[in-house]
């Protein structure tokens, strides 16, 4: 079966293709056995994050208070803000 052809994203017969893009063109990494023709499904490949439950936690605490700091009319100018950043360093 064939990406998009079966329930699960692919068949336990194979496994996914990775390919990356070259001169507005996907091109495969390494050969296949799929017929002539065949049409697969590619997705962006997310390879996630490392965050522990309590990181993703205080993450998403952070941002629901940007969030709503940004509803009250508390905002500054991005590049003020990486202004500030790079001062940092």
């Amino acid at each position: 079966m064939l990406a998009g052809h079966c329930r699960k994203p692919y068949s336990s017969r194979m496994s996914p293709l990775r390919a990356r893009a070259e001169k507005g063109r996907l091109v495969l990494d390494v050969p296949t056995s799929l017929p002539e023709g065949a049409v697969v499904e590619l997705v962006a490949d997310d390879e996630g994050d490392d965050l522990t439950i309590d990181e993703r936690r205080t993450l998403h605490e952070a941002l629901s208070a940007s969030w709503k700091s940004g509803e009250a009319g508390r905002l500054r100018p991005a590049s003020a803000i990486l202004d500030e950043l790079r001062q940092r360093r």
